[in-house]
């Protein structure tokens, strides 16, 4: 089959009006791909769009995953099935609100390194992930009876940088990998956006807006000075919420339908979410621009399903102006998903994370403290140890380069929590003890995945640690990835007001989607049997986490906590209902 580029979109010589939604594999577990896929079909569209995360297809330099929740494959398979073709954004980088953009972190590790642009090193390891990526997907492109159509090269460029001869190499290494249809740029259409990240002559400039389409479309039709096909590649049909946002961002039904109908008036559409999924474990992203602004483990989006995966109003309205551009198509839903209600479960083993830290980490030897990248340590958290000596006034305390949370500690007792902004400011304290020992536990926030802050994005400590106007010597470092979980001595001490792992245990006779609250509690994680749901924190908006039912075992599942203030509750609760602030 073929799919053109001309005055429009042209699938076997025909006139193609691309009405695509954004589904992340990434962010959905895989066996509700397809209900996720069907839903999207249901509701009128002929294509899904998804990003590729390069961090979790080569989470280790030279270590590739495609498999599970990986398996891209996979997914753009079960789209062709359910009637869908795809839309594939294989970056380098993705923003997305994902953990560095989906850059992965270890390409910190080259102090020279310059990300996104035509830097020799930084094109050699996209090279290297582009040969084991492309194998993936090359003979499901529409040229080979497969389902992709498009392919776009980078992302939003033209709000980062003008580097053509950059994107050009991307461009050609896609090809020289086995890219056969055609290529696409987004870029939002304001002020040098798009003369920046624009390659008219070998990609299809198309623009990332939520608002006033019609003006911006018109931008678009400018730009192209001859008749294009006019697409916006990310309709923004919600946003995104962040830590300690005062309420879940949601969108008006009503304007974002008007803007769906302006948009298809004009030509194609990629809706930005269809289904926004989750951020779990360690990989939502982060925003800086006044201060940091890490996003929570939601990525609900308002988008036209729930992050759970129900239709909404939003859905209901969207699908009846679809449907006045094509039939819409009737089918039963093939995967059954409950909602369960599990109640309280109480708190069983707990132990202090000092007293298991040898358990879940070897701890590194240096003069000077080390960020997460020199230990090969990409999320989670890591703690410093390090003798301050004898009683004295500490008058000029100071971290100097770290990021992005941390709690101090005076032999094993909280000392004080600083964040952001509030890391680097000089604090005062008394040491008592004849000999006093000084912990540092900081936490990945997540990495900045938009602007200028990118290549700032070490976490833990890079450069040091001031004691009474010196740089601190002599540390001991555990990388703190909270992978290991199994590894836990849940028979050592429990000391109230230090970071803790409490473990659960839930016996269910049926599995079913659920949502855990943790009343009482202060900020950490979660695992069950073993899958890291994501964070949460106190200060909300989110205040459930949602729990899909393939991570859950009938029988007994074992759930683990982790918290790091020091504020436990004795129970957690599993309810049938959301709550996303």
């Amino acid at each position: 089959m073929t799919f053109e580029i001309k005055d429009d979109f042209y699938l076997e010589g025909k006139p193609f009006k691309v009405i695509s939604g954004s589904i992340h594999y990434f962010r959905v577990v895989p066996e509700y791909w397809r209900d996720r896929l069907e839903k999207l079909r249901l509701m009128g569209c002929n294509t899904v769009e998804t990003y590729v995360p390069w961090n979790k297809h080569e989470p280790q330099e030279g270590v590739y995953d495609f498999t599970g929740g990986n398996d891209l494959r996979r997914f753009i398979k079960i789209a062709q099935e359910v009637g869908l073709y795809v839309i594939l954004r294989p970056a380098p980088y993705i923003c997305a609100e994902w953990e560095f953009g989906g850059l992965p972190y270890w390409l910190l590790q080259d102090p020279q390194m310059k990300l996104r642009f035509s830097y020799e090193p930084f094109m050699k390891k996209i090279s290297n992930y582009f040969a084991q990526l492309f194998p993936q997907v090359t003979d499901l492109q529409i040229t080979q009876g497969g389902p992709i159509i498009l392919m776009q090269v980078e992302n939003e460029y033209g709000s980062y940088a003008n580097d053509k001869a950059y994107l050009r190499q991307i461009a050609q290494l896609m090809i020289d990998n086995g890219a056969e249809v055609p290529f696409v740029t987004s870029d939002g259409p304001w002020d040098d956006m798009l003369a920046n990240g624009t390659l008219p002559d070998i990609a299809l400039p198309t623009i990332n807006c939520g608002s006033d389409i019609k003006k911006w479309v018109h931008t678009l039709r400018e730009f192209h000075g001859e008749k294009k096909p006019l697409m916006v590649m990310e309709f923004w049909i919600g946003w995104f919420d962040a830590w300690g946002d005062d309420h879940h961002h949601t969108t008006s039904v009503e304007a974002a339908t008007k803007e769906l109908r302006d948009v298809l008036a004009e030509g194609s559409v990629n809706i930005y979410m269809f289904h926004g999924g989750t951020n779990f474990g360690f990989t939502a992203g982060a925003n800086y621009y006044e201060k940091l602004a890490p996003d929570v483990t939601s990525y609900d989006y308002d988008a036209l399903l729930t992050e759970w995966g129900d239709t909404t109003p939003k859905y209901e309205a969207f699908q009846k102006v679809i449907s006045e551009y094509v039939d819409l198509p009737q089918f039963e839903l093939s995967t059954k998903i409950l909602k369960k209600a599990y109640g309280s479960v109480k708190a069983g083993e707990r132990v202090t994370l000092f007293q298991t830290l040898d358990r879940l980490a070897t701890p590194v030897h240096s003069a000077y403290p080390l960020p997460m990248e020199e230990l090969n340590q990409g999320t989670g958290y890591i703690y410093y140890q390090s003798n301050l000596g004898g009683p004295r006034m500490i008058k000029d305390f100071r971290l100097i380069s770290v990021m992005d949370r941390v709690n101090l500690f005076v032999n094993e007792q909280p000392l004080m929590t600083l964040y952001d902004q509030e890391i680097p400011e000089k604090q005062a304290f008394q040491l008592t003890a004849a000999t006093n020992e000084l912990g540092v536990l900081v936490e990945n926030l997540g990495r900045v995945n938009y602007s200028v802050k990118m290549n700032h994005q070490h976490k833990g400590i890079k450069d040091g640690v001031i004691v009474n106007g010196a740089f601190q010597s002599e540390w001991d470092i555990y990388s703190l990835p909270m992978d290991n979980l199994d590894q836990i001595d849940f028979t050592g001490e429990y000391v109230a007001g230090q970071p803790s792992f409490t473990r659960f245990e839930l016996k269910i006779a049926e599995v079913g989607d659920t949502f855990l609250a943790l009343p009482g509690w202060g900020k950490g994680f979660v695992t069950i049997n073993g899958f890291n749901l994501g964070r949460f924190w106190e200060v909300g908006p989110q205040k459930r986490l949602y729990v899909p039912a393939p991570v859950l075992n009938t029988g007994v599942n074992e759930i683990i906590v982790f918290e790091s203030e020091g504020k436990v509750g004795e129970t957690i609760e599993f309810s049938d209902q959301p709550d996303l602030g």
